[in-house]
């Protein structure tokens, strides 16, 4: 029998891939922190603990019946934030060791390492950024990008070693099912109810996070072990986000956005008020430097090795709306979206 393990299932991305493995009729065991919101418990099989604990992933790699194991590690600390947590190290880099190392030891059949293209080597603007199997911490900037480099160093060093693990670099992600994390989900969601009445100028490669998981399920099928693939969608300024947005929702355009400079001499003090609204910030010193990065992606090898496709923006925007909206509504509403 095939089981589908899945680590950071209550994340964005994580319960996205959740909904989908449940809606193609995988049997799924989902790793969850104690306590932590989860839509779908009653649907999965639960297994609580912290990966920072490698005692906790034990039963979570139990398998008396050997089945075939297909692991789908997402956990993982997203940060924009400027100060330094230890958190974020400790479950990116500490925490994806003892997850593949158990994994490793129990012969699980096929792994998908969720990393980030902020794990890679920027390149000069213009310059079309593509795979590498090259990762240092040096190379990238902020506390997240160098949790993830240090992380999928590792990870390929272990590939080396026989673990039949695939790396795939999500961009920034878009999309329904996000329960509160997402800091662009949040962004969509401050502008819906009226919260938002000026914005900064930049943008990002953004990719619809049902793309990120279709590119991930068939990595787990077709991805070559040792291999990483870029999961990109394509760059859009912020302003097209929310006029976007806008249009959607039949409401005023923003009219004003800020040169990233005059924001960023105002950033602490965002950072400081959504830690005091116990939110995700929208705008910090680490998230106007990526607005303004070079976010040229390339997604040709994922595209040609795993027949990875992306749907049109538009549709991102109006299906994030349509599940912000309709939130309070039983997990089973958003299966079709």
């Amino acid at each position: 029998m095939e089981k589908y393990l899945v680590t950071g299932a209550a994340g964005h991305l994580g319960l996205a891939t959740c909904y989908q493995l449940l809606k193609e009729g995988k049997a799924v065991r989902v790793f969850l922190l104690p306590n932590e919101p989860f839509p779908l418990k009653d649907r999965v099989e639960v297994v609580y603990g912290d990966v920072t604990d490698p005692a906790s992933l034990l039963p979570f790699f139990d398998n008396p019946n050997h089945d075939d194991f297909f692991l789908i590690h997402a956990a993982g600390v997203v940060s924009i934030a400027s100060r330094y947590d230890a958190k974020v190290h400790a479950v990116n880099v500490e925490g994806t060791a003892n997850v593949m190392a158990e994994a490793f030891r129990t012969h699980v059949k096929k792994i998908v390492y969720v990393s980030s293209v902020h794990a890679i080597k920027e390149k000069p603007k213009g310059h079309r950024i593509s795979e590498t199997s090259d990762f240092d911490p040096k190379w990238v900037k902020g506390l997240y990008a160098k949790t993830k480099a240090e992380a999928v160093a590792h990870v390929l060093s272990l590939a080396k070693e026989g673990l039949p693990v695939v790396v795939v670099h999500p961009s920034g992600i878009l999309g329904p099912y996000d329960l509160g994390r997402n800091h662009l989900v949040a962004l969509l969601k401050d502008f819906s109810e009226g919260k938002l009445t000026a914005a900064v100028k930049g943008g990002y490669d953004f990719v619809d996070v049902r793309d990120v998981v279709d590119g991930i399920l068939k990595a787990l099928r077709l991805g070559k072990n040792g291999e990483c693939y870029i999961l990109s969608g394509e760059y859009h300024s912020i302003k097209e986000l929310l006029d976007l947005a806008a249009k959607d929702l039949n409401k005023a355009p923003i009219k004003t956005y800020l040169a990233g400079g005059f924001v960023r001499f105002f950033a602490p003090l965002e950072e400081l008020w959504y830690r005091i609204r116990k939110a995700p910030p929208l705008f910090t010193s680490y998230s106007l430097y990526t607005l303004r990065s070079n976010s040229l992606f390339s997604h040709a090898k994922a595209s040609q090795e795993l027949d990875y496709t992306v749907r049109p923006f538009e549709a991102t925007i109006k299906d994030t709306l349509s599940y912000l909206l309709s939130e309070g509504k039983s997990p089973e509403s958003y299966l079709s979206l």
